[in-house]
């Protein structure tokens, strides 16, 4: 997975009045935690940008006054009017500890459901996940060559190498749906043979 460096500032206070202050200097605080202690910091809220308005995920090496520590982004509060980030929660991983966190899906290929007038919708954007820190993928490749129209791809249909997934196993990843087109085109089929079960019944009683 790839990896983001973020420089950042240990609060020496802490407190609504001191994080009021932070954020109207347009300063994001912080907290860390997972390791050995709880650490509260902060930095400039453009510093998040490329960590926080992407569909990527990203481990992140976070520079706190020069002591280095690499973690995952655990969760995010924004204001409810503007949309400001207002907190974000760190989660500290180390080489040999497994880690849960939500990784992006990619569906590859063209569905068979596709060619026959459906259309593919992603259900599922992203999936939890528990693995070690070096195993951990960019994004999760699901094949849908083989789904067919009307169908669905479960999590429990799926497997990847060194990783465990965490959602339900019911729970639907992709499927194929059912357009006009296809529905229409299904209709006209299904005429056609029952127009063809009836001459061939007359042609019987001939």
């Amino acid at each position: 997975m790839k990896t983001i460096e973020i420089v950042t500032t240990e609060r020496k206070s802490l407190g609504k009045k001191e994080t009021k202050k932070l954020r109207k200097e347009g300063n994001v605080p912080c907290v860390i935690y997972g390791g050995e202690k709880v650490t509260h910091f902060y930095a400039h809220k453009n510093d998040f940008r490329h960590l926080v308005y992407t569909p990527n995920v990203y481990l992140v090496n976070l520079k706190i006054d020069g002591k280095e520590c690499r973690a995952i982004m655990q969760d995010i509060q924004y204001h409810p009017v503007t949309d400001e980030i207002l907190h974000i929660d760190f989660y500290e991983i180390f080489v040999g500890k497994e880690v849960i966190i939500k990784i992006p899906v990619k569906l590859n290929g063209l569905s068979i459901g596709v060619k026959e007038g459906g259309k593919l919708a992603l259900e599922t954007r992203k999936l939890r996940v528990k693995a070690l820190p070096k195993n951990l993928p960019d994004i999760l490749n699901v094949d849908v060559t083989e789904l067919k129209l009307g169908k669905t791809i479960k999590v429990g249909d799926l497997s990847f190498e060194d990783l465990e997934l965490l959602d339900f196993k019911n729970s639907v990843v992709c499927s194929v749906k059912l357009t006009r087109v296809a529905k229409s085109l299904d209709e006209e089929t299904e005429g056609e043979e029952t127009e063809g079960e009836e001459t061939e019944e007359a042609t019987t009683e001939e």
